[in-house]
């Protein structure tokens, strides 16, 4: 069964997170959403935009405040960039919790679906038998990314699955987990569903491995 996409309002949605009902003979592994904070520092680069305001400030500042100038004086020499700074990351704080507050990825005993979308929802449904191999990367506080990589000529465009995909993978791209909770235990769910799907054993990723450093969860060669 090939990767398939539908187009799907969420309200409308039969089952929360999923264009259709299961199946009989299909059931629910595991569901969830990412994290907000969690997503906008890792996706979003929150932290990286906030330094990078902060020194925008200092510089427009830096100057008055060199001179031996007053307070009005050092205000004035920034007041364009203040605003600017908070309604920018204000834009990106509410489009990350937007993000993830309509994402919702679902992992059943025979596949993956991803319900995407703030404004249109698109719902992508890959089979596990689909999927050649999985790599994890931890977060801070047990969050973390799922990394999915399809088989054969498989592929989702970019811009589609952004910002739940693999980070620099456009040609081929990776459809993630972003930012979900306890990433280490829905691995592991993972890889047991892919394992009784596909009949073939999954690989443990190490425990030991520094955060933000990706480790092989299952993988499998192209059939």
């Amino acid at each position: 069964m090939p990767v398939e996409n539908f187009g799907h309002e969420h309200e409308f949605e039969p089952q929360y997170g999923l264009p259709e009902r299961l199946p009989a003979d299909e059931h629910i592994v595991w569901q969830g959403s990412p994290d907000a904070v969690a997503l906008a520092r890792s996706a979003f680069h929150m932290r990286k935009l906030f330094v990078y305001f902060a020194l925008l400030f200092l510089a427009c500042a830096w100057q008055a405040v060199e001179s031996g100038a007053g307070i009005a004086a050092i205000l004035q020499s920034v007041k364009w960039i203040t605003p600017l700074s908070v309604v920018a990351l204000a834009s990106v704080w509410v489009l990350a919790w937007m993000t993830a507050r309509t994402t919702v990825y679902t992992l059943t005993n025979k596949r993956v679906v991803m319900r995407l979308g703030i404004v249109l929802t698109v719902s992508f449904n890959l089979p596990l038998k689909r999927i050649a191999a999985a790599d994890i990367r931890r977060l801070d506080a047990g969050f973390g990314d799922i990394t999915l990589a399809l088989h054969g000529d498989d592929r989702i465009a970019w811009v589609h699955l952004w910002p739940s995909v693999r980070p620099w993978r456009l040609r081929k791209t990776e459809p993630s987990f972003r930012a979900i909770a306890d990433v280490q235990a829905v691995s592991a769910k993972l890889r047991e569903a892919w394992s009784q799907a596909t009949g073939l054993p999954g690989q443990a990723a190490a425990h030991d491995l520094a955060a933000h450093s990706p480790a092989s969860l299952m993988q499998v060669s192209p059939a």
